[in-house]
This record gives C-alpha cells, structure tokens and sequence, in this order.
C-alpha cells in the first residue's frame, strides 16, 4: 500500500505522491531534478526534468545552445511532452527543461484549494528561470503553460525568450473565453472528483494514447486528496477583469506583439472545444503575426494536441532553426 509523505511550510500545508507512483513510464525515461529551496517556497518540493548533454546545461549562450521551456497545463504534467522532448534534443546542443507546476506531476501537491492562485505558480516559474540561469529559451507551452508562461517575459532580462511554441493556450482577456471552457470550469467546481486519464483520453481519441498513458496521467494522483489543483485552475482562469492575472494580459501581449524578435509557431488541435482554432487564430495574429507561419492545424488533435507532438516539433524546428529532423527519433 502506498504510503504519503505529508510536508509544510510555515503557510502551505502539501502532500508528496509517492515515488513508487512513477516506476512504470516506459514512455518517459527521464529522471527528475528537484528543488525545495526556491524563494517564498521553502520547503516544497518542485520536480523538473533536465534534459540534454552536459555541454548543454552551461550558462554560456551560443547559437547551438537553446533551452526548450515546457510548461504543461491543467490536468497534465511533464509526461505530456514526451513525444516532443526527443526533437528538440535533435538539433545542436540543445537543453530541454520541463516543468511539474506545484499540485501536478511529481511536485508537491499543496492541499488547500485557497494556495492555488494566478500569482502563486507564476512566481514560482520566475524563480526556477533565475535558479537555473535560464537564457537564449524556447518557450513552449499549451494550456496554463501559456497563461503563465506568455506573461513571463515582463519580469524577466530582455533577450530570456527566443523564441516560442504555442499550443492551444492564450492570455485571459478578463471575461468568458468560449461557452466550452464555462462549462468545464462549472464542471471542474462541483465535481466530487476529476477523472484525469479519462478526460485526456476522451480528448485525444482513442489512436493517440495507450494503457501505459493511461496510468502515467493518473499516476501523480492516488486519490482525490491530491487534486486540488487539478479542481481549482479551471477557477483561476481570468473571466473578470479583477481576477489575478488579467492586468497581465495586455502588457505580456504588447511584449510579444512589439518587444520580441525571435520566432514563433502557433499550432491548434482542431478538435478543442475549449480553446479551438478561433481562439488559437486570434493568438497568432494579435501576438505573433510578423514571426509565424500560418496556424498550424492538427485535424485529428484536440486540447492535449502534445499527444500528436512529433509532427508539431517537426514543424517548429524547420521554422524556428531551420532544421530538418528525422521522423525515426
């Protein structure tokens, strides 16, 4: 029987999902880093994954070292990213960093629903960024990986981001973003508990996924106890313009818009009726119009559109570097 760790700070009472949770991921053979010293989060533990060669894990910035930043969203983790990390690894001497936000994956998982806000998980990425000395980074993200991430830049040195990957995600305008996300977020407040495999499989189809995803997407999770988070983010979504967060949309969105140079690609899974390729359109054309190609379109995607992500890495890797990398990685 598993057994729980129980850890606290001085104000975030947070339970550990045991290790054994994660022994089978044939799918993801990458081992966590974690960290319990990040400032105003003593104590709890964060997991990320630190991928590449060790020539790659330097602080010197070269035009063959780029760190992909892969920020999930809500119920998922860095498990998401698997079909996706080996392209990125492909070319030069690239860095891949993917993040378990706190109350998913292998991170601790903070029990009262009130710790869950905006301002919470977005300062905790800026001080992983400033921990790891992050730079010359590929933002790529989907999901609440983009409502925070997208915002990361604004408190950040000029020249972090270099370029971006976006995926089914977008900057909260401050009111209701489509009548699917509503009733999710409806859904989401009054279940008693969230199936997570269910969801994610019920949305990518029955191709894209196996037993063994299956279990790796309800592995950070023994029981209900552990989904706070995965209850309270469809909550903290900016739908009003006082919410936490939404004074961020407009100046993260200018900054793409004017202040970033690099390049960017923008990709939808046409199935999602949360944030679909209405909403993914506006994306490319309010922030990322003079750096991307045209929306790129995976039919058979949907929300969790990682799940088809090798030809998404392919894609952005041709456009972002150039680069061409074999479809038998």
């Amino acid at each position: 029987m598993a057994t729980t760790t129980t850890t606290t700070t001085t104000q975030i009472p947070a339970i550990r999902t045991p290790e054994e949770r994660f022994t089978i991921l044939p799918g993801f053979p990458y081992k966590p880093t974690y960290i319990d010293t990040l400032p105003g989060y003593e104590s709890l533990r964060m997991a990320y994954y630190d991928i590449g060669t060790s020539s790659s894990k330097t602080t010197t910035t070269t035009a063959t070292n780029e760190t992909f930043l892969c920020l999930h969203g809500e119920p998922s983790w860095s498990y998401l990213y698997r079909k996706m990390i080996p392209i990125f690894e492909s070319h030069g001497r690239n860095r891949v960093i993917c993040v378990d936000l706190f109350g998913f994956g292998r991170s601790d998982k903070p029990t009262q629903r009130d710790t869950y806000t905006f301002t919470f998980h977005r300062n905790s990425l800026l001080r992983l960024v400033e921990h790891l000395s992050l730079r010359n980074i590929t933002l790529v993200c989907q999901d609440w990986g983009g409502v925070l991430g997208l915002t990361l830049p604004l408190d950040l040195p000029a020249g972090t981001f270099t370029n971006a990957i976006v995926m089914n995600t977008g900057l909260p305008p401050g009111r209701p973003p489509s009548k699917g996300f509503m009733q999710w977020r409806q859904f989401a407040e009054k279940a008693t508990d969230i199936p997570v495999s269910g969801g994610i499989a019920l949305d990518v189809g029955p191709t894209a996924m196996n037993l063994w995803d299956a279990m790796a997407y309800d592995a950070p999770f023994p029981d209900a106890r552990f989904k706070a988070g995965v209850h309270q983010f469809p909550l903290l979504v900016a739908i009003t313009p006082e919410m936490d967060g939404a004074a961020l949309t407009r100046p993260a969105a200018k900054w793409w818009r004017e202040s970033f140079t690099g390049k960017a690609f923008v990709a939808v899974g046409v199935r999602d009726r949360v944030v679909g390729v209405k909403q993914m359109q506006a994306v490319r054309d309010l922030l990322f119009d003079k750096c991307s190609p045209p929306l790129f379109c995976v039919e058979e995607g949907g929300h969790f559109v990682q799940e088809y992500g090798e030809e998404i890495a392919m894609r952005a890797m041709e456009h972002l570097f150039e680069f061409k990398p074999s479809s038998k990685l």
